[in-house]
């Protein structure tokens, strides 16, 4: 669940005074690391629409004026115009340009928080060469070394201001954790942050090098809280780290940290954050992958199973086919071959009354054209449905029916290699095995010219299902280079495998073709056919 963001005032007034009391409230700690105020107005005038930016810098400015005036200008009006007034107006007309660019509150992506951190650098940097002109106008060039060390740390305090306060806003009014990541973030706090908490205190309170020591260790939490809940896990750990630091070095009577101190600072924040910042995208990133691969996982089912209705829409239409086959081969065996029989009977009762009447070559024509008809009729039949295949079974029908008949009338020798049992196969698969040799046989014979033609079959079980493996090759001249769609009858070879849920490869091979087919059978519709 995600909470509801934290939203701006709308009214102008109201949004000045809510940020002039926050900046008041922050304007001691510019004594310590860093310096709040700057990030304040940084972030600020980041968040804030640029029309109602009049409400921040007025009251601003003239809380500061007054400030001042209370606490006494020895250089009058001059101290206020060169050294508080120019430091808002430059963030302002910085950020305005930064902004007019692009510049987006957002951490959400490591190129997002390289541009967020960037334009702090220039802001901050402007501001500084800002303060230093003008300073080098009121001071004269005895002071400009101390002044150099001064502007120096104010540059980083200014950034470590924005390091510090930029995130925290960004979090709390555009992207809020969600009530299980804040709830992981209390128990990593309480798990990791506070026992490292007492570590750097336990250790400042010692001798150098143990304070030190104690700033480089407080960076592992940081980095911990970094990496296992992003950039916002690195904004609050980076800034109760700093918070406690701050804590060591006031019970311990340090006021003064060194450039060390603060450029560590710098370059740990800076770290941090863009630790964080990756580690979120890394993580969203991974998320979509998973998401993906879940769309992809209901897709490929889908496609499983579309693909299996049309294997069993082309199982059925081959059935239907074979069923049809074998009722018109039952037809004509039944009509015609009877009526030519019947022909052929009466020819020979008749054959002496024909011969008698000097008709005896008619007769003879007679008999020639019907037993030219039968053997049509009976290869008509043969292709229709093979009638050796329900006499014989496979193996049989394939090693001694009219595919031997047809290789051996062209010269081919025939080789077979057969193990398995056919029984276990259903009568789907039985005939297109049937086929798929009748078909490669009958392609031999036409255009191979091969002097052998070699079959082996294997039929068993594996891994639950029964499989047929077809070997099939000869030693012709093999396929043309560019073999023409449906050429030679292999497209409709690899389309009646397809079907049945098999695997066709053609392999290339030094001389003649190579098939090797693999089919599933369909134990639903298994029957026993005859052993050969």
């Amino acid at each position: 669940m995600q909470p509801r963001t934290l939203t701006l005032p709308e009214s102008g007034p109201l949004l000045g005074a809510a940020y002039v009391a926050l900046w008041l409230l922050l304007r001691p700690t510019e004594h310590l690391y860093w310096i709040l105020p700057f990030g304040l107005r940084f972030s600020a005038l980041l968040l804030v629409p640029m029309r109602q930016w009049f409400w921040l810098l007025g009251p601003e400015i003239a809380a500061t004026a007054v400030i001042d005036l209370h606490a006494g200008m020895p250089l009058g009006w001059i101290e206020f115009l060169a050294g508080d007034l120019p430091q808002p107006l430059v963030v302002a007309i910085g950020l305005g340009l930064l902004r007019r660019a692009n510049l987006h509150a957002s951490l959400r992506t490591p190129e997002d928080t390289t541009r967020l951190l960037l334009s702090a650098v220039l802001v901050v940097a402007a501001t500084t060469a800002t303060d230093a002109v003008l300073l080098s106008l009121l001071h004269d060039a005895e002071t400009s070394g101390a002044m150099a060390q001064m502007l120096g740390q104010s540059m980083l305090g200014d950034y470590l201001g924005v390091l510090l306060v930029a995130p925290l806003l960004v979090m709390l009014l555009r992207a809020p954790p969600s009530h299980k990541a804040l709830a992981s973030l209390v128990m990593d706090g309480m798990l990791v942050m506070l026992p490292a908490i007492a570590i750097l205190l336990m250790l400042s309170r010692h001798a150098a090098p143990q304070p030190q020591f104690a700033r480089v260790l407080s960076l592992a939490p940081v980095l911990f809280f970094a990496f296992r809940h992003g950039w916002r896990g690195a904004c609050l750990s980076l800034l109760v780290t700093n918070l406690s630091m701050a804590v060591a070095d006031f019970e311990t009577h340090q006021v003064a940290p060194s450039a060390t101190s603060y450029l560590f600072l710098a370059v740990a924040g800076t770290g941090a954050l863009m630790l964080g910042s990756a580690s979120d995208a890394l993580r969203r990133s991974s998320e979509r992958v998973s998401e993906q691969n879940v769309y992809l996982g209901a897709v490929n089912r889908r496609l499983d199973q579309l693909a299996r209705q049309l294997r069993d829409a082309a199982r059925g239409n081959l059935h239907a086919e074979e069923t049809q086959r074998r009722h018109m081969a039952a037809e004509l065996h039944d009509e015609l071959g009877q009526n030519i029989t019947a022909i052929q009977t009466h020819i020979k009762l008749a054959q002496a009354r024909m011969k008698n009447a000097g008709l005896e070559d008619v007769s003879l024509s007679l008999n020639l054209i019907l037993a030219h008809m039968r053997r049509a009729l009976h290869r008509l039949l043969d292709d229709l449905r093979p009638a050796v295949l329900d006499e014989f079974g496979l193996f049989r029908a394939l090693d001694e029916g009219p595919i031997r008949d047809l290789l051996a009338t062209a010269g081919i020798v025939f080789v077979t290699d057969f193990h398995g049992d056919p029984r276990l196969l259903d009568d789907d698969t039985r005939t297109a095995i049937y086929r798929l040799v009748q078909e490669s046989a009958t392609n031999t014979v036409k255009h191979a010219r091969a002097s052998e033609f070699r079959l082996r079959l294997r039929i068993g079980p594996r891994h639950g299902t029964m499989l047929a493996l077809l070997d099939i090759r000869d030693d012709g001249i093999g396929l043309p280079p560019r073999l023409p769609r449906g050429g030679h009858g292999l497209q409709g070879m690899r389309d009646r495998v397809t079907s049945l849920g098999g695997l066709f490869r053609l392999r290339p091979g030094v001389q003649g073709t190579h098939l090797r087919i693999m089919l599933r059978s369909n134990h639903g519709t298994s029957d026993a056919g005859r052993l050969a």
